[in-house]
């Protein structure tokens, strides 16, 4: 549906413009947005298995700044797979096969119309086209009788066949990207299509970056699961996860916008800290376990005063992390 959506979109002669905002820079061009909406008959599949069919508002959107960026990405992407490709290439025209129909049977699994292995993803090419065919050919083999052949004897050999693979790369050109499509159910009189672009666009700071940050494999585990109620259940956690993460970074912006303060960041000081960068401050605390004449003694170490601001922001209590010089043990202060 998102393909017919953006096709759609192309085929409008001129899309009304929705939101302009100014170059993030001096030179740069406005930035606008052009898009319009309609009406779609979706399926929903409800959490008890029941597929019905509801009317969903889309907006398809175009913003002009985004499309020579995600031109100039494919590019670079492109000529990143191509070296795989490559490489991808000799591992096939390497395979030898004894028979045509052995031939055929690896055409399948390298185009993945064969069985597949469970739990290995099949390899796939995102920017270029892989295209195979059967090729009959010889090899030579080792003698089949032990000793020195004649001067006139030919090579041993043996026919089979081969893969020959030809590689084409996929056009994309510049009025192809671009190109967004917004779902909701909030109907055209109550709310208008550039409101609806300009809501999606002010959760930017928390939502979005959220989701864009959980796809780094740094930080969920790729996970494999069949049941669909554990497929949920992750799915849930990673919800909650997330609705933390964006509390986080909420409360402490707030914090520092109101009483103008700062913290760490990864370019110097910040009053915008991300929920990552907090996180990451809190690196460098370590509580050091020791025992002293048979006296259990424990000691804080790292502890610098934006920890103790972080705690203030978030509503923690703070004393927890006591000054590194101070050692207790087990409640009992010790010099």
């Amino acid at each position: 549906m998102r393909q017919a959506l953006d096709a759609w979109g192309r085929q409008q002669p001129a899309l009304p413009l929705l939101v302009e905002k100014p170059g993030r820079t001096q030179h740069e061009e406005p930035r606008r947005w052009h898009g319009q909406s309609g009406l779609r008959q979706v399926e929903v599949e409800y959490s008890e298995g029941r597929i019905a069919h509801a009317t969903l508002r889309l907006v398809v959107v175009h913003a002009s700044q985004l499309a020579p960026q995600q031109t100039q990405a494919y590019t670079a992407a492109q000529a990143k797979e191509a070296a795989a490709v490559v490489q991808y290439i000799k591992h096939v025209q390497a395979r030898w096969c004894a028979c045509a129909a052995d031939a055929e049977a690896a055409i399948a699994e390298y185009e993945h119309r064969g069985q597949g292995r469970r739990g290995r993803r099949p390899q796939s090419w995102r920017y270029h086209a892989v295209h195979y065919r059967v090729v009959a050919d010889t090899r030579r083999t080792r003698r089949a009788r032990r000793g020195r052949p004649a001067k006139t004897d030919p090579p041993p050999t043996e026919s089979g066949y081969r893969l020959a693979v030809e590689i084409e790369a996929l056009s994309n050109s510049e009025e192809d990207n671009g190109w967004t499509v917004l779902a909701t159910t909030v109907s055209a009189e109550t709310c208008a299509d550039a409101e609806i672009l300009q809501v999606y666009q002010e959760q930017n700071t928390t939502v979005e970056p959220g989701f864009r940050w959980i796809k780094n494999p740094a930080a969920i585990s790729p996970v494999w699961l069949e049941k669909p109620e554990r497929i949920a259940a992750l799915a849930m956690l990673t919800v909650l996860g997330l609705l933390v993460y964006s509390i986080i970074q909420r409360q402490v912006r707030l914090y520092l916008r109101t009483h103008e303060r700062q913290l760490p960041g990864n370019k110097g000081l910040t009053a915008t800290p991300t929920a990552a960068v907090v996180l990451a401050l809190f690196t460098q605390v370590a509580l050091v376990h020791l025992w002293i004449d048979e006296q259990e003694v424990m000691q804080l170490s790292g502890v610098q005063p934006h920890h103790l601001l972080v705690c203030d922001a978030l509503g923690l209590d703070s004393s927890w992390y006591v000054p590194s010089a101070q050692k207790y043990s087990r409640g009992i202060q010790t010099p």
